[in-house]
């Protein structure tokens, strides 16, 4: 089980469980989301999501849990609906990063698990393009942050867009510098300063 989307500026945090249909399975490239291309993820994803391969589940959060929970509640919410929509209440359950205790499951925290743990490195997959895609979507309501391209996270043209237009209804006003009246001197910033 793994998650997306915990430090962006916008949008849902999404997580997704997955189950191989048999164990010591081989996928060529698999590997943590954030290492590969989105090619690849896209790839990876069809080939994980056909049926044959395996079973996943794909949970999320809300803006409105977000804000109102945490992102690290919120977090732990979407990761157990993605185990609801996995249907697996048998197994215990291998989570990437740190204890889950808001889980409400038998869990196993991997440091560093999308990149050890095959199951684990396909939830990563699974809830990366899943949120990806329904960025894209918020990129076509919003064209002016480049969620198309930025998926949320505060890029430099991300955060250039928020100085100058300020937050749109999908950004999230707890996090800095969604939330500061203040926005970082995007100028300073590229100095190194």
């Amino acid at each position: 089980m793994d998650e997306a989307g915990r430090g962006a500026l916008a949008g849902p945090v999404v997580a997704a469980a997955y189950l191989f249909h048999q164990r010591e399975i081989e996928i060529p490239g698999l590997d943590d989301s954030k290492k590969l291309t989105r090619i690849k993820r896209e790839a990876l994803f069809e080939l994980l999501t056909n049926g044959k391969t395996g079973r996943w589940g794909v949970g999320e959060a809300s803006l409105e849990e977000i804000e109102k929970n945490n992102i690290l509640v919120a977090s732990q919410m979407a990761m157990a609906r993605a185990l609801e929509a996995l249907a697996d209440k048998e197994r215990v359950v291998l989570v990437d990063g740190l204890p889950a205790k808001h889980l409400g499951r038998e869990h196993v925290a991997v440091v560093g698990g999308d990149g050890l743990c095959p199951s684990i490195a396909a939830a990563s997959v699974v809830a990366k393009v899943s949120r990806d895609r329904t960025l894209f979507r918020f990129g076509e309501l919003y064209p002016v942050y480049g969620f198309s391209s930025n998926c949320g996270y505060g890029t430099a043209k991300h955060l250039r867009a928020l100085q100058d237009h300020g937050p749109c209804a999908i950004h999230r006003r707890s996090f800095l510098p969604v939330g500061s009246k203040t926005l970082p001197d995007l100028d300073e910033h590229k100095k190194g300063r």
